[in-house]
């Protein structure tokens, strides 16, 4: 009551025109709304479309990266000859005037896939050995050969794979997917992210700019669930504080952010807002989100975990979880990937850790009937040298491969290639861009037409670039 008349007290002519705005812009929001919900979109955190430029073959993206940059000549990309010329210099009519990350100005030798390949399934994909349980889901794979991207340290790396540009500070994928569609989730945000590390030490630092939103309103950016302990610190209640008396606090902190808003205009209090009440439903919905009593003992085997673990299996199944209640963009860092000496074995061991899961996130997601309309994109920030760094590889950038499954793939195909030594991608390159501007598409965006405005230009995910890929599309 003192906060309603100490608020009513403060009117100024500044204040009173900009509270008339503020209603207008409410009205206009509620049509908005209205008209969403006759196009059949979810009503609690809607996009900026008002409708979809087609009719969309995915719902929901669980973006799988895995951080170092995963060697194609040990996973998805076997090469024969690179076998037959290990030890050989490799030919300088394909390195010279290239960039190399650490072997520049170094005798380049040939180095030998480390790990046999085998065809799995009736559609007898290629895929490395160390991937058994991968391989027995061979049949839901497009494996994609022919991927390029335009940097070669990971940092730049894997900005240009979130946001389709090497300046750090623009919108993430999962911000603009969130942004343009909004979320079919009341209690949990539109864009969520989780970390795991394996256990060969192969681990760089991930910054949270990562999953940033960039110039969008910054409700979009994504959320990190931590993988041990709290999800989300603070989530619980002090000793002595009520629900009640939480929700106490937050309508008075809600009115004091709408007196500021309709004084300002400015829409990151509008934000503020929002985010206020987007963490107190968290508060109720995260604790039943990592709640995994409800998960019979075969579906936690099958991901191989341990509830809590903060292993990349538990966060799959998470991943699945969270997929179902709504969550429209879902991205799971493992770290391990960086083999720059004894890839034989590093290799292996963090194929084994993520093998299983991958695989029964496809399995689960099937039996659910939720993979058709849920992308699954395996992807690293770039590749490794058909060249030898010791007994590792260098980073590279002119090849590599990735998967996708579900969401209107086309399952069971390998799309694309490298040359004979896995250097350069030849055949039906796939660039970063085109990569975006297929899931996107596949979402019934025209990745052409998502754009915002800042600083005076109209920016895009996949800036000025982008096709896509309608051959691995179902």
């Amino acid at each position: 009551m003192f906060l309603d008349e100490l608020l009513g007290s403060a009117v100024t002519r500044r204040t009173f025109l900009g509270k008339q705005a503020a209603v207008g812009i409410a009205a206009l929001a509620s049509l908005l709304e209205a008209d969403r919900a006759g196009a059949g979109q979810p009503l609690d955190v809607p996009g900026v479309l008002k409708k979809l430029h087609h009719e969309p073959r995915a719902r929901r993206v669980i973006w799988l990266t895995m951080a170092g940059g995963p060697s194609h000549l040990e996973t998805f990309d076997y090469k024969p000859k690179l076998a037959q010329m290990h030890g050989e210099p490799m030919p300088e009519s394909l390195t010279k005037g290239q960039p190399i990350a650490q072997l520049q100005g170094q005798k380049l030798t040939c180095f030998a896939p480390q790990h046999p390949f085998k065809k799995w399934g009736q559609s007898g994909q290629e895929i490395s050995t160390i991937f058994p349980h991968l391989g027995s889901v061979a049949d839901e794979l497009c494996i994609i050969r022919s991927m390029r991207t335009e940097a070669i340290n990971h940092d730049p790396a894997h900005t240009f794979m979130n946001t389709g540009t090497l300046i750090s500070g623009r919108p993430s994928m999962g911000s603009w997917i969130w942004y343009g569609l909004g979320s079919d989730s009341q209690d949990l945000p539109g864009f969520i992210v989780m970390v795991s590390t394996g256990k060969s030490g192969q681990q760089q630092p991930i910054a949270s700019r990562q999953w940033h939103s960039g110039f969008l309103p910054s409700r979009y950016q994504g959320v990190q669930l931590r993988s041990k302990g709290d999800p989300v610190l603070y989530l619980s209640n002090p000793a002595g504080v009520t629900t009640s008396r939480q929700q106490d606090v937050i309508e008075a902190v809600k009115k004091l952010n709408a007196a500021e808003l309709a004084v300002t205009g400015d829409p990151e209090v509008s934000t503020r807002i929002s985010q206020y009440e987007m963490a107190f439903r968290m508060q109720m919905s995260v604790p039943e989100l990592i709640d995994l009593r409800d998960e019979t003992q075969a579906t936690l085997d099958m991901y191989g975990c341990t509830p809590g673990d903060g292993s990349f299996a538990s966060n799959c199944l998470l991943a699945r979880r969270l997929a179902e209640r709504g969550v429209r963009f879902i991205q799971l860092y493992h770290r391990d990937w960086d083999h720059h000496g004894n890839i034989k074995k590093d290799i292996q061991v963090v194929a084994s850790e993520v093998d299983q899961a991958c695989a029964a996130l496809i399995r689960d997601l099937k039996q659910r009937s939720m993979l058709e309309d849920t992308l699954i994109v395996f992807a690293g920030e770039f590749g490794r040298t058909p060249m030898a760094q010791g007994n590792g590889r260098d980073h590279h950038m002119k090849g590599f491969s990735i998967w996708l499954a579900g969401g209107g793939i086309k399952p069971g195909i390998t799309y694309g290639a490298t040359d004979d030594l896995g250097y350069n991608a030849v055949e039906n390159v796939v660039h970063v861009h085109d990569l975006h501007a297929t899931m996107l598409h596949l979402l019934g965006v025209d990745h052409t037409r998502l754009t915002y405005k800042f600083q005076g230009r109209d920016f895009r995910l996949t800036d000025v670039a982008g096709e896509v890929v309608h051959a691995i599309l179902a």
